[in-house]
C-alpha cells in the first residue's frame, strides 16, 4: 500500500480557488484522490470541480473529517495556512508553494513536530501511491499519471518534483512498479527528508528497494549516507546525483533554491563518494537506474 497515504486519505486544499490549485483538484479527482473540501477565506460556498469551498480549515474538518492538507497559497501566507491546518488536527501537510521564508518553515516544522504531524515540502509536487491516491499535483493530468506511475515495490524519493515523475516513468517503462513516490521539495529547508522517508519505506512490507534523485547543494544526502551506513540490514537504495557540472562553478545556484555549492560542501562528487562508501548504489547516468534496481531486487551483484 506504500507509505503515508492509503485509500482512507481525505484531503482539503488550502487556496483551492487559485489557478494552480484548481487544476490539481480536477487532475487529482480524476485519478481517484478523495478531495472532500477546499479553503479560501471569503469564498466559502463556492465550488471547484464540485468540491465545496469553506472559509476555514476548521469548518472543512468539522464537515468532512479530512486528514491531509495540500497548501497552495502565496509564500507569505503559508505559515498561517499551515498553523491553521495543524490547529485543526490535520496530520499530513503537503506544501506546494516555493520560496517560503526560512524562518516561517522552521516555525511550521517545529509546530508540526509538537503536534505529531508530518510535512512534505515546501516547493513540493506532493506524493503519489500508484493506483491508490495522490496528495498534491504530482503526475499532472490523469492520463500522464496513469502512464508514468504503476503499482509495485520500489519507493521513489526526489528533491525535484519533475524528476520524481521522470524516475517513476523510467522505472515503469522498464517494467518496475512503485510503492510510493515522494517529491520532498527543492527549497533549502524542507519537512520529511531522505532519511526520514527511508525509515517509512524500511518499515513498509510492500517496498523492496528505494530510488533517490539527488541534487547538488546542502548536506541531506551526506546525512542519509551516514544513517544508512549504521543500519544492519537496510533495504537496497539506488541513487542518482544530478548537476555534476555545478561542481565546476562554486558559489553559483542553479534551479532550486537549495542547489548551491560552496567549495566541496554540497558538491555532487562528494555526495557520490559518501553514498557509495555507505553501501548505496549510485548510477552514473539516469538511464542506469532501472538496471541497478533490477539487480538489487534480484539480490545480485552490482557492477
Amino acid at each position: 500500500m506504500g507509505i503515508l497515504t492509503d485509500q482512507n486519505t481525505t484531503i482539503v486544499v488550502q487556496g483551492i480557488t487559485g489557478r494552480e490549485a484548481s487544476i490539481l483538484v480536477k487532475d487529482s479527482l480524476d485519478y481517484g484522490a478523495r478531495i472532500l473540501a477546499g479553503v479560501t477565506p471569503g469564498k466559502g460556498g463556492q465550488h471547484v470541480s464540485g468540491v465545496m469551498v469553506y472559509d476555514s480549515v476548521r469548518r472543512a474538518v468539522q464537515e468532512h473529517g479530512v486528514n491531509a492538507s495540500v497548501i497552495s497559497v502565496p509564500p507569505l501566507a503559508v505559515r498561517d495556512a499551515a498553523f491553521e491546518a495543524l490547529e485543526s488536527g490535520i496530520k499530513l501537510i503537503v506544501i506546494l508553494t516555493e520560496r517560503v521564508p526560512r524562518q516561517d518553515i522552521v516555525q511550521i516544522l517545529t509546530s508540526a513536530e509538537e503536534e505529531g504531524a508530518r510535512v512534505i515540502g515546501p516547493n513540493s509536487l506532493g506524493l503519489l501511491t500508484p493506483g491508490v491516491t495522490k496528495v498534491g499535483g504530482l503526475g499532472g493530468s490523469v492520463n500522464n499519471t496513469r502512464r508514468s506511475f504503476t503499482s509495485g515495490t520500489v519507493g521513489v524519493i526526489s528533491r525535484s518534483g519533475g524528476m520524481t515523475c521522470e524516475v517513476a516513468n523510467l522505472l515503469t517503462q522498464n517494467g518496475i512498479g512503485q510503492s510510493t513516490c515522494v517529491s520532498i521539495g527543492g527549497d533549502p529547508i524542507v519537512g520529511l527528508n531522505f532519511t526520514e522517508l527511508f525509515r517509512f519505506f524500511q518499515d513498509d512490507p510492500e517496498t523492496e528497494a528505494v530510488t533517490i534523485f539527488c541534487e547538488p547543494g546542502g548536506s541531506m544526502e551526506e546525512h542519509f549516507a551516514a544513517y544508512y551506513a549504521t543500519q544492519e540490514h537496510p533495504k537496497p537504495v539506488v541513487a542518482f546525483v544530478a548537476g555534476k557540472f555545478v561542481d565546476q562553478m562554486p558559489g553559483t545556484r542553479f534551479g532550486h533554491a537549495a542547489v548551491i555549492v560552496e567549495g566541496v560542501r554540497g558538491s555532487a562528487q562528494r555526495k557520490v563518494e559518501v553514498m557509495r562508501k555507505a553501501g548505496i548504489h549510485v548510477a552514473d547516468k539516469l538511464s542506469e537506474i532501472p538496471r541497478l534496481v533490477k539487480t538489487v531486487l534480484n539480490h545480485g551483484n552490482v557492477h
